[in-house]
């Protein structure tokens, strides 16, 4: 047998076997008693033991953003949270969205969404609440700025306020090395702009760095507003560093470092409403073969780079400390 695919076969296995075994500690921690309903877009999923005397009281809704903010992937879809969102708009037993918060940020297009989507909630009156898990980097900062009020875990990660517009590589000296031409046929000075093959001229950078600039405005403005800080003051923490939970509490970004049991006493106490009890709403989407060799993927490559990929404007922490 060929060596390359032998060697190809070992690997591939790997990932397999390292796939299945993910799948089965995720599914023995899922919680044995749930009560799922199917959407176009995956399932949302409540978890625990389900008691029928508890279907006409008041509740808050945890929904949980987990992973990469962007369109879907293994752990996020932004069209199944912007529907449960709507949904629980409109349902009167809901009192309000508690948001566990375990992510490094994603899209600016995915993060404003569903930052619009809670603040069109909260306008009948709502409250939302953001709890900050392992990570709420970025984009997953971005999102908690929707809520009233932000609890942090205290050994969360938070801040990251700053945005990522291109990342891209100039190949043009490597293919004179190897002697390699590449031509891209375009029409207009910058349409073929931070291609592989072009180096980036001063106007180009220039034109990035524009973009760049105004969801940088649009995420401090964002922050600003939220925890009510000066914008200038804003702008001085908003250098794209992390902040550990304490710092955060010490610069106004979050208001109070707890663990999620004590967030939840604390809605509980604040509510008017008796019996209030909490519903969790989680993404869960099937796995498929496909699934299951991107998660065994994910084990070796860090998945942040893998979704970082592409010039996509991004609220995206891709450092360490995970």
């Amino acid at each position: 047998m060929d060596k390359n695919l032998k060697k190809g076969i070992i690997v591939l296995s790997v990932i397999v076997i390292a796939a299945v075994a993910v799948t089965i500690v995720k599914k023995q921690f899922s919680g044995m008693h749930s009560i799922t309903q199917g959407s176009e877009e995956g399932v949302s999923v409540a978890r625990g033991k389900f008691d029928f005397s508890s279907a006409n009281k008041p509740f808050i809704a945890t929904i949980y953003i987990r992973g990469v903010i962007e369109e879907k992937n293994q752990t996020y879809n932004q069209t199944w949270l912007l529907n449960t969102i709507h949904t629980l708009k409109n349902d009167k037993k809901n009192k309000g969205i508690l948001l566990f918060i375990d992510s490094p940020g994603g899209t600016v297009y995915h993060a404003d969404e569903a930052y619009l989507a809670l603040m069109d909630y909260k306008a009948t009156g709502k409250s939302v609440t953001a709890y900050f898990g392992p990570m709420a980097a970025s984009g997953g900062y971005y999102i908690g700025c929707a809520a009233d009020k932000i609890y942090a875990n205290r050994n969360c990660l938070t801040g990251s306020i700053g945005v990522i517009s291109a990342n891209f590589v100039d190949g043009t000296e490597l293919l004179k090395k190897i002697g390699i031409k590449s031509t891209t046929i375009h029409a207009g000075k910058n349409k073929n702009m931070l291609n592989f093959n072009q180096s980036a001229t001063e106007e180009q950078l220039q034109i990035m760095q524009s973009l760049a600039d105004e969801c940088y405005d649009q995420f401090t403005g964002i922050v600003s507003s939220s925890r009510k800080m000066d914008l200038e003051q804003v702008k001085k923490l908003a250098d794209g560093r992390i902040y550990s939970a304490l710092q955060a509490q010490k610069n106004g970004l979050v208001d109070d470092v707890m663990t999620v049991e004590q967030a939840m006493a604390t809605i509980r106490n604040s509510m008017p409403a008796d019996n209030l009890i909490f519903k969790d709403y989680v993404y869960d989407r099937p796995d498929g073969l496909r699934d299951l060799l991107m998660q065994g993927l994910s084990i070796i490559k860090n998945p942040q780079a893998v979704f970082a990929e592409g010039n996509v404007m991004n609220y995206l922490y891709t450092g360490g400390l995970n």
